[in-house]
């Protein structure tokens, strides 16, 4: 019996937080993708999904406490996260997965002393192509993710600096790993773990990403039954996300960089087809290098079909 695929646990679903002003998403979001869904395959076949994430990052952080507000020229981060993707597994053991985001950001930033100019601006993301490979079980519990980040995003908006714009101008390699398994006989209480590395390979306009890992481990409680058709899952997540320092004549490495770690709970609706997952990111502990705005929360929501 098939228990630990995509929808035993399709509590995983993407599990993130970007609390850097000085990253916008050439930033964390590579943490958006620990714990999909998306990446953890039930069987043969198509999924499609689209996803929504709220992000408004207010406050000044510097190490590992709050910090005061003049000491930051940035003052307001927001951000709504679109995506849209889909999976596909030839058979229990290959896949290819696609991600095509598009992210409208609002930026506040002190222009001159005293004066703080106001600038939005919406556009692609950077897309992502992976392969998914989940044949080092019978019940593809265990598996490993592979791919690139392409440079598709805008990331020369002029009213941006290089590390708030939409897209990082890189490209990047992507390499993951998840693990998922019942805690009890009956199966009713599953765990996953999971994580995600991405690095650049090639970057351009002066800009180098930091690298990025990021992982996840959760528990999900799969025995509300509404209906004969219909199961809603309780989910509570742990996220662990580090980032390192940007590089290049155009980064600011002093104000860059982060450690953190987050709690996310959530609920997953299963019916029929179709999964519906909510969750909120809250960070319990980060540290930022140099002094960089945060958010005191994410928000999260993701529909899926399979086909």
């Amino acid at each position: 019996m098939r228990k630990f695929g995509a929808s035993a646990i399709v509590m995983a679903a993407m599990a993130g937080f970007s609390p850097s002003a000085a990253l916008a998403c050439a930033c964390g979001c590579a943490v958006f993708d620990v714990g999909t869904s998306s990446l953890l395959p039930n069987g043969p076949g198509a999924t499609i999904f689209g996803e929504y994430d709220f992000l408004n990052q207010t406050k000044n952080w510097s190490g590992t406490s709050s910090a005061p507000a003049a000491d930051n020229d940035d003052k307001n981060i927001r951000s709504d996260f679109y995506l849209a993707g889909g999976q596909y597994m030839f058979n229990d053991d290959w896949g290819v997965m696609a991600e095509l985001p598009y992210t409208e950001r609002h930026f506040a930033t002190e222009v001159s002393p005293g004066v703080v100019g106001d600038f939005d601006h919406g556009s692609l993301g950077d897309i992502r192509l992976m392969g998914v490979y989940s044949g080092f079980s019978p019940d593809m519990s265990t598996g490993i993710t592979f791919g690139v980040k392409l440079p598709t995003g805008d990331h020369t908006y002029p009213n941006f600096d290089q590390d708030t714009e939409i897209g990082s101008g890189s490209t990047d390699i992507l390499l993951g790993g998840y693990h998922s398994g019942q805690i009890d006989f009956a199966g009713d209480f599953v765990w996953y773990s999971q994580v995600l590395w991405q690095h650049h390979v090639a970057t351009q306009d002066g800009y180098t990403p930091g690298p990025e890992l990021n992982g996840a481990i959760g528990i999900s409680y799969n025995n509300w039954n509404l209906s004969s058709h219909a199961t809603l899952a309780p989910v509570l997540q742990l996220l662990v996300s580090e980032r390192g320092r940007d590089g290049g004549p155009a980064a600011d490495p002093d104000n860059s960089g982060y450690q953190r770690l987050l709690l996310s709970p959530g609920l997953s609706l299963s019916v029929n087809q179709w999964k519906l997952y909510a969750d909120v990111e809250v960070p319990v502990w980060q540290h930022m290098n140099g002094n960089q705005l945060i958010a005191p929360y994410a928000l999260k929501f993701i529909a899926s079909y399979s086909l």
